[in-house]
């Protein structure tokens, strides 16, 4: 295997990977009790968006169709944030487990789009690298933004233990 069909192989995971995660959180929002964090999973939203088409515009300059290689973790960092959301539905502990849940996959995108970036770089594929460094810089800001917002509201909002209404 050649670090080329390697960087394609991987950009076909983190296709599938967005858009699974763009299918969840919908519904991330939507749990959300706090109106700064149904915000800022909306904006989050919009940018996995166009994350989607950024990877699709990288498909098209290597001359290639977008294609989807499931993405085991992904899949288990979903099933795991749907777990945790069941688990805090109806206590101020659910924005919380929102922000856990948007930041582990998260993390998991920024290591992705952090080494296809320096792979697109080697492979003097520029317009892929910048394509990539935007996401990158775009999962890093709504990671700052969401760890503000937990330690600043949303954490100890989840001392509290009386059932909120829904």
């Amino acid at each position: 295997m050649t670090l080329k069909t390697f960087f394609l192989d991987r950009l076909t995971v983190i296709y599938d990977a967005e858009t699974r995660f763009i299918q969840a959180m919908q519904q991330m929002a939507e749990a959300a009790t706090s109106t700064s964090l149904k915000e800022a999973i909306m904006t989050h939203l919009e940018e996995k968006k166009s994350h989607v088409a950024g990877i699709e515009s990288i498909f098209r300059i290597l001359g290639e169709e977008p294609v989807r290689k499931t993405s085991e973790t992904i899949v288990a960092l979903l099933y795991e944030s749907h777990d945790m959301l069941d688990q805090c539905k109806g206590f101020p502990l659910i924005n919380s487990a929102l922000i856990a849940a948007v930041q582990k996959i998260g993390h998991y995108e920024i290591a992705s789009y952090g080494c296809l970036r320096d792979w697109a770089e080697v492979l003097a594929l520029k317009e892929a690298s910048v394509i990539l460094q935007t996401c990158l810089d775009q999962d890093l800001a709504t990671n700052q933004a969401l760890t503000e917002l937990a330690r600043t509201r949303s954490n100890r909002e989840a001392l509290n233990q009386v059932p909120i209404e829904i």
